[in-house]
């Protein structure tokens, strides 16, 4: 499966729009991960933890939205978008969405 943020795929012609597809992953951050952030934040450095989450559900959401896209008869996803969100109760949930229009492509 192709995933490209691009709307077109260079050399490659679109010949079928099965249509929009888009799929949401949702991680929770716990109480341990939140602490070493937050001492993080106050000595610099980066949050590992927070990022192998948000790398971890922005994995998931990608690979959903293909799966979608392959269910539809589509070999490609085109002009993919992410958005990253914290929900709940004190964004103590990571969202990270991913949507695009299926296509099939020679």
């Amino acid at each position: 499966m192709i995933v490209s943020t691009t709307p077109t795929l260079q050399n490659r012609r679109i010949v079928a729009y099965p249509g929009l597809v888009s799929r949401e992953a949702i991680m929770g951050a716990n109480i341990f991960r939140d602490l070493f952030a937050a001492i993080r934040d106050i000595v610099g450095g980066q949050a590992g933890a927070y990022e192998k989450i948000l790398k971890d559900a922005r994995d998931v959401a990608i690979q959903e939205m293909s799966d979608e896209a392959a269910a539809r008869g589509a070999n490609a996803v085109v002009g993919v978008d992410l958005d990253y969100e914290a929900i709940g109760d004190k964004g103590s949930m990571l969202m990270v969405s991913a949507s695009g229009t299926a296509v099939f492509v020679e």
